[in-house]
Parts: structure tokens; C-alpha cells; sequence
């Protein structure tokens, strides 16, 4: 038996029914990558980079309280990792799948800025924020005219020594004020060296980040801009007299351990509290494994890095939070990374971190001035970091992997001298940075 024709009114009533039937099956279905769940709920999605024990505590805790306050805007969290973050993202922006809040460095976000994969935040920040972080941290993520992420934590380099072999060796002990210059911290590491020690240990593993940055406070940049705002790379006498005290320190004094320059840092702790090292240059975050680690009795300090004619100045690449261009809620992405680095939040996320924060009235905090396990000297530190000197260079992550690693390391160990250390860094250098002009 053949159906009747349904009428016009009929069909379309079907046709609301069914329509009615499947829009919260969409909706449900979209519910994830930044889109609203089924009951209206925005879903964004916050990859964090945090690894040690207290700071991921800490940032799942704000995340937490977070979507306890804005029950139409949660934030599900993600575990990344440092050691694969760039490739895993340069994976997922070109998938469409990018988080929609990205924990990163700002020296990793060039390429990803000017790919267009981050969203330019300028007309997005709070005047909170954008307030309360220092201009010389805003620089290190603004490429080009955009800014592509909040600086919120950084990590001076300072020298941890072991307290009872500074003070016998009768050195002038340095503070941030009284700091020693590169020559009288090479006299102390001599000083502090014998009977099967050693004044110093430089793990340079990745030597080219902590001799750029350290660079700085002699006057060294190693880049510069062309007047079309090409960066090239040049070698001064100012960008030599970091490497030349290392490599003095090691060749020719024997102040410094050749053993350590493959080495990590954590690698070099055992030969610390062992006393077969009196001083190790350091990030501030490592503080927290010699706490941990440190043999009951062992004491020890924090110093300052050596200064040069540009005082304590030294670079630093700060953690950022950026937000994906990709991401359709960028305002309420903003929204939540003003709350994370409230004042007070951005004091326990550097507490959990162990680092420094950017923002002047969470550094001023009470509770990261204490004499206790080098706080306060960090904190004398912070007018001084500068945006890393490879911050915003394109092509730089290649140079640094095929060009100044392995120059450095031959250079540190003696096995070539400053002429070919310089011929190699800016030769080949600008070889590796010319095919990121065109």
C-alpha cells in the first residue's frame, strides 16, 4: 500500500522535530577544542609545561579554582612536556588542533608568531597585566608589532658555592651590590681549585644559550640588526671575554672541569655536595634540587654571576602564555591567564617553580624577599635580565643545533682557537640565517 503525500504543514513539522532531535547531538559533538559543550559551556583548552611536583600542584590547583568561579568558562588541563613542546606544537597547529592557552619560552615563539599561528594580544590584555610586567619583559615576546605572549616567569644564571670552601679560601665574597668582575671570578675559581678539586664546574651540555645570555653583562650581543632589520651575526672583542674566561678555565688554569662540559646541570650535583667542585654556575630554578638532594649538614649559598662593563646584565628567555590565533575565544583565553597571573597566583606559580616572576608587584612579595636558599639575591637580580640576545632572530634554533653548539664545544674543550671559533660562528652562522630572509 502505497503512503499518502504528506502535506506542506506536515512536512516541515517533521522537519523541526528532526531538527530538534540533532542539535544537542552537534552540539555535544563539538564540545571539545575550545567549542561550547552541550549545556553551553565554553571548553577551553590550557597546555601547561609545569614539571616539577610543587608546580604542577600549583597550576592544576588555579586551574581549579578557576572553573569553580566561571562556571561558563572551564579549562581543561594538559600535560606537556619542555623537551618536545616545539615540534609537538608546529604539529598541532598544522593539524587544527593547537591548545587554546600555550605554555611556552619566549625564545621559541618567533617562528611560531610570524607563521601567524599566535594570536597577536595587544588589544586583548587587561590594563592590569599589561601594567604590571617591566617593558624589557614585554620585548621578549613582541616580534615585529605584535605581542604573542605574557612573560610571567624567568631564571637568572648564578653561581651556587659550597659555603665552607668559599669562605677557606679567602676570597672576597661577592653580592649583588659588590659583584666580582669575569677576571676576579677567575682568580677565585683558581683560588678555590686543589688537592683533587675544582674551583668550578661549567656543565655546558647546551653551551649556547648560557654564553649568549652571560654575554650580555660584558657588552656582547653576538646579533645585530642591518639598517633593513636583517639580523646578522657579528663577534666582538666584548661577545669573547665570557667563552675566553671559560676556556682559559679550563685549558689553561685547570680551575674548571673538562668532564663537565657535556655534562647537565643536575649532572654535576653529586660532584657538588661531594666537594670535587667549590662552585657551580646554575639556572635559579635548580635551587630546589639541592635542597632535595643536598646531604644532611651541607651548606651553601647563592652568588651572583660575574659582572662585566655592563654590570650584572645578563639575558634571559621568560616562560610565556600565548594564545592560539586559531582559537575561536581568545577573550576568555585572556580572561584566564589574567586570572593564573594574578598577582598573588603569580607568586605561588614562582614558588612552585622555584624562578623569578616578571610582574613588579608579585616580585615585591614578602615571601620571595628571604635570605633563605638564595631568594633575596634573585630578586636583586631581576632589574637586571635582559630579553635574550637571540629572542626575536629567525633560523635561530637552527643555528644554534648546526652552527654554535658544536663550534662551542670544540672551542670550550681547546681543540680550536677564538680566530676559528668567530669564523664559525658568524660565517656559517650568516650562511644559516640568510635563508630565513627570503
Amino acid at each position: 500500500m502505497r503512503c499518502p503525500e504528506p502535506s506542506a504543514r506536515t512536512r516541515l513539522l517533521g522537519v523541526m522535530a528532526v531538527l530538534t532531535l540533532l542539535v544537542p547531538l552537534l552540539a555535544a559533538c563539538g564540545g571539545g577544542g575550545g567549542g561550547p559543550d552541550g549545556g553551553g559551556v565554553i571548553r577551553l583548552r590550557f597546555q601547561s609545561l609545569a614539571w616539577q611536583k610543587e608546580s604542577v600542584a600549583t597550576t592544576r590547583s588555579l586551574v581549579e579554582e578557576w572553573n569553580a568561579a566561571h562556571p561558563a568558562v572551564q579549562v581543561d588541563y594538559v600535560q606537556g612536556s619542555w623537551d618536545t613542546v616545539h615540534d609537538q606544537l608546529l604539529t598541532s597547529f598544522e593539524g587544527g588542533e593547537a591548545p587554546d592557552i600555550i605554555h611556552d619560552a619566549s625564545d621559541d615563539l618567533a617562528d611560531f608568531a610570524h607563521g601567524g599561528y599566535l594570536a597577536d594580544l595587544r588589544g586583548l590584555l587587561p590594563s592590569r597585566l599589561k601594567d604590571g610586567i617591566p617593558a624589557r619583559s614585554w620585548e621578549s615576546a613582541t616580534f615585529g608589532t605584535g605581542v604573542y605572549g605574557v612573560p610571567f616567569l624567568q631564571e637568572p644564571r648564578v653561581l651556587i658555592a659550597n659555603t665552607k670552601l668559599l669562605t677557606a679560601s679567602g676570597v672576597r665574597i661577592p653580592t649583588p651590590e659588590r659583584p666580582w668582575s669575569w677576571a676576579e671570578f677567575r682568580q677565585a675559581a683558581r683560588k678555590m681549585s686543589g688537592e683533587g678539586r675544582y674551583g668550578v664546574a661549567w656543565p655546558l651540555k647546551e653551551p649556547v644559550s648560557a654564553t649568549l645570555n652571560l654575554s650580555l653583562s660584558t657588552g656582547g650581543r653576538l646579533f645585530t640588526r642591518t639598517a633593513d632589520g636583517r639580523a646578522e651575526v657579528t663577534f666582538t672583542a666584548a661577545d669573547a671575554v665570557v667563552p675566553e674566561t671559560i676556556r682559559d678555565q679550563v685549558t689553561t688554569d685547570r680551575s674548571a672541569s673538562r668532564g663537565t662540559l657535556g655534562m647537565g646541570g643536575s649532572d654535576t650535583l653529586p660532584g657538588f655536595f661531594g666537594g670535587k667542585y667549590a662552585m657551580v654556575p646554575l639556572g635559579f630554578s635548580y635551587r630546589q634540587q639541592i635542597v632535595q638532594q643536598a646531604p644532611p649538614g651541607f651548606d651553601w649559598t647563592v652568588l651572583p654571576a660575574p659582572a662585566g662593563s655592563a654590570g650584572l646584565d645578563q639575558g634571559v628567555s621568560p616562560q610565556t602564555l600565548s594564545v592560539a590565533q586559531d582559537s575561536p575565544h581568545r577573550k576568555e583565553a585572556v580572561a584566564f591567564i589574567d586570572f593564573l597571573l594574578g598577582p598573588a597566583n603569580t607568586v605561588r606559580l614562582a614558588e612552585g617553580d622555584w624562578m623569578l616572576p616578571t610582574g613588579t608587584e608579585a616580585l615585591a612579595d614578602p615571601a620571595l624577599g628571604t635570605a633563605e636558599h638564595g631568594w633575596a639575591t634573585g630578586v636583586a637580580l631581576a632589574p637586571h635580565l635582559r630579553p635574550a640576545p637571540a629572542q626575536s632572530v629567525r633560523g635561530y634554533p637552527e643555528w644554534k643545533d648546526k652552527v654554535a653548539t658544536p663550534a662551542l664545544q670544540e672551542y670550550y674543550s681547546g681543540a680550536i682557537d677564538t680566530a676559528e671559533l668567530k669564523k664559525r660562528l658568524v660565517q656559517d652562522g650568516n650562511r644559516v640565517l640568510a635563508r630565513y630572509r627570503r
